[in-house]
């Protein structure tokens, strides 16, 4: 049978024991790789592997011997409890030993959970599991997280305690970080709260969260904005290293003075405009932003607006002979003068 992604997340936390088998499939391996994780765990309990209630192959494995499947899922156990044949990363070769095992399983034998890459609709395991009447199929695709399923995560690593705007703020990571990224993200955070139980905060989620090439250019773009001109050129160098390039540092000061803009153009005032952004802003960086934003003022900031464009245009230009990043650099600078002017 086939499982739709809502029906899926309920199962995945709460697995039928008395079905033959799941498979779940998907391009992403980690997001897949997290699932298998999460029904094993719900449906084995603690010590499955110490008590050889769950037996793991390779699914190249039984290409060369497809009895090895079979045999695993009708195997008696030692000891009490639900068992698992756990098949990684099978393909359409491993397809004669996944049928046979769901045509010959019983009550009383091993679970058959297999996983695998991007499977089409005519993949002989899809079909098997698709067309059994008492095994599931689920493919997992690259949507963002449910607030559900960002909730169980947290609640797995024992994080209490969430008010509003640091769910928010968690809900917003979950959809940009890679699945893998969030999974170490949130248990970095449940260690770096453990044994406090007051409420999490904005400051020990941005503690927390992963320095990515994007944060260390918010971190530039704050130096000018904020007007700290003789910080700029070593934090530029420290992008070169990484391989950031001029056009891409050029793109991001123009969104980020952009953004001041629409704050202090606002006819309400930055206050209110800021509470207009798309997306939202919490914390710290909120308050960083409005302040930059009343610090600049309109005026100024269309003239910073000028700056970047005709230096986006410099470094378009064919007919360009200095280094991309040394035109950046300058502009960079002299935006942060300007910040400081009167």
């Amino acid at each position: 049978m086939k499982l739709s992604p809502r029906e899926a997340e309920g199962y995945f936390a709460k697995p039928d024991a008395n079905k033959t088998g799941l498979l779940i499939y998907g391009a992403d391996a980690m997001r897949v790789a997290l699932k298998r994780q999460q029904v094993l765990a719900a449906l084995l309990g603690p010590g499955a592997e110490e008590e050889m209630r769950l037996t793991r192959m390779p699914g190249g494995d039984l290409r060369g011997d497809p009895a090895l499947l079979l045999d695993a899922v009708k195997a008696v156990g030692f000891f009490p409890g639900p068992r698992a044949v756990f098949v990684e990363d099978a393909t359409d070769t491993a397809a004669p030993a996944i049928v046979a095992a769901l045509e010959d399983w019983s009550p009383g034998d091993a679970q058959v959970i297999v996983t695998a890459g991007q499977l089409k609709p005519s993949s002989k395991i899809r079909k098997a599991f698709e067309a059994h009447p008492v095994a599931y199929a689920v493919g997992i695709y690259d949507d963002p997280p449910s607030r559900a399923e960002v909730e169980r995560v947290l609640a797995q690593a024992g994080m209490q305690n969430i008010p509003n705007d640091a769910m928010s703020a968690i809900s917003e990571l979950a959809v940009g970080l890679s699945p893998g990224d969030f999974a170490q993200t949130v248990e970095k955070l449940s260690l770096y709260k453990r044994g406090d139980t007051s409420e999490l905060t904005l400051e020990d989620i941005d503690a927390c969260a992963p320095r990515s090439t994007e944060a260390v250019v918010d971190d530039v773009l704050n130096v000018v904005a904020e007007g700290r001109a003789g910080e700029i050129g070593p934090m530029i160098r420290r992008l070169q290293a990484q391989g950031t390039n001029g056009v891409t540092l050029c793109i991001g000061a123009t969104r980020h003075f952009r953004t001041l803009y629409a704050c202090a153009s606002d006819p309400g005032g930055a206050a209110q405009g800021i509470g207009k952004l798309r997306p939202p802003v919490y914390g710290k960086r909120r308050d960083r932003i409005l302040r930059q934003a009343q610090g600049w003022g309109a005026p100024k900031l269309q003239t910073a607006l000028t700056v970047l464009t005709d230096t986006d245009l410099s470094l378009r230009s064919a007919g360009q002979t200095a280094p991309a990043m040394a035109l950046v650099e300058r502009a960079m600078i002299r935006l942060a003068m300007l910040a400081r002017s009167r």
